[in-house]
């Protein structure tokens, strides 16, 4: 099959969008298919394009305009055009508004199948956009298949307009993201980049003991100021670092983070900038807890990843991490926007390591039985079959 993949963000854009619409991508074009994959950059002057080929997807960056309508028109005449060229078998676009609406509208033109794939902030605040909220609407009545990536983003989605949401959690790749010994080269590099004046005492901590991690961009959905306070609390009474691999938000999110980390007293926080796929097994390695404390989310990435590594994930029940995590079992939760109360699951975790194991091999376990690439990409080849023999592309009745 041919697909065009459409994404409002790509690699190497930062975030959970661009990393799942890349796997997706790479996933197809391994299993035989080809994949071109339109999404716009705001690198780019308004209009310009540039076509690159990467692991066997090929992928057309375009420029965006001021104005968002302008890039949705630039978006919907290049499909067009391409598929002039090309012929596509059908679209698949990741997040509801801008690809979710383009996808659509451009299938239905070109009498092609579309699929678009709910992500998280694109039914939990998009959709309360005035200016977003028809193109919602026109994705999840129009689309001839939608999915999701947690069940509780169906449930929304569907108190939007009654439809079939199908269910695809995402896949982690098993053979990179798996339990492996601390990898100490990395911590001690880490203690130098840092700049952080550490004592023999203190740096033995952050190489063996009590490293607090969170991975991804570091911003106010993701709970920063929770992540921060409870750190703090814990710091006061147990020694401890907190590793964030990513980056934190630019603006408000970055003034707000220097100025809780500038009243931590005796603060061990490392930022690493942004970290290659295939490097965070090593950094993984580090944390003896993983933590997760979110306002709202899809189905995060890095929790699955943790819980992959065999760690011990801390995380709220937010998006699809209630899909995954069963309390106490492969996983902890804790109450969103809770500083006191995961200030107490952190340290609790911290001073049981029997606990964190079993735990750890329990997240592995659950990790192996649903959330594989296998999975992910059966199930979205289960649906671009279905469309076989449809030649209308009507939409399905089923509820």
């Amino acid at each position: 099959m041919k697909i065009a993949l459409l994404s409002e963000k790509y690699t190497p854009d930062i975030g959970g969008l661009a990393i799942s619409t890349g796997r997706l991508g790479h996933l197809l074009a391994s299993a035989g298919h080809e994949v071109r994959v339109f999404a716009p950059s705001s690198n780019l002057p308004a209009s310009e394009k540039r076509t690159l080929s990467s692991g066997g997807v090929i992928v057309t960056r375009f420029g965006t305009h001021k104005r968002v309508d302008d890039t949705l028109v630039d978006w919907f005449e290049l499909i067009v055009e391409e598929h002039k060229r090309e012929s596509f078998d059908l679209i698949h676009a990741y997040f509801l508004p801008q690809a979710g609406f383009v996808a659509t509208y451009a299938g239905k033109y070109l009498n092609l199948p579309s699929v678009v794939s709910i992500r998280g902030n694109d039914i939990e605040r998009a959709a309360f956009d005035p200016g977003k909220f028809s193109h919602v609407m026109y994705s999840l009545q129009n689309a001839t298949a939608v999915t999701t990536n947690a069940s509780i983003l169906a449930k929304k989605a569907k108190a939007f307009y009654d439809r079939e949401i199908i269910l695809i959690p995402n896949g982690i790749d098993t053979e990179l993201f798996k339990p492996m010994a601390r990898n100490e080269t990395l911590a001690e590099a880490l203690l130098l980049e840092s700049g952080n004046k550490l004592s023999e005492d203190a740096q033995r901590d952050v190489r063996l003991q009590n490293v607090i991690g969170f991975v991804g961009e570091l911003r106010e959905k993701k709970g920063l100021q929770t992540l921060l306070l409870a750190y703090a609390k814990v710091n006061k009474s147990m020694p401890s670092t907190l590793l964030i691999v990513g980056e934190v938000r630019l603006g408000d999110d970055k003034k707000l983070f220097d100025e809780l980390k500038e009243r931590i007293s005796n603060s061990k926080i490392i930022v690493t900038g942004q970290i290659p796929q295939k490097d965070l097994p090593s950094y993984y390695s580090l944390m003896d807890v993983f933590v997760h404390p979110s306002l709202r989310d899809g189905m995060p990435n890095a929790v699955l990843e943790a819980m992959a590594c065999g760690k011990t994930v801390i995380a709220t029940p937010v998006g699809g991490v209630t899909d995954v995590i069963e309390d106490n079992i492969n996983g902890i939760l804790v109450n969103v926007d809770d500083a006191d109360g995961l200030a107490g699951k952190i340290a609790e975790a911290l001073s049981q390591p029997e606990k964190r194991k079993a735990v750890g091999r329990s997240a592995r376990e659950a990790f192996l039985s649903r959330f594989t690439l296998d999975k992910e990409l059966q199930a979205n080849l289960n649906i671009y079959q279905s469309f076989k023999g449809n030649q209308d592309y009507e939409l399905s009745n089923r509820t």
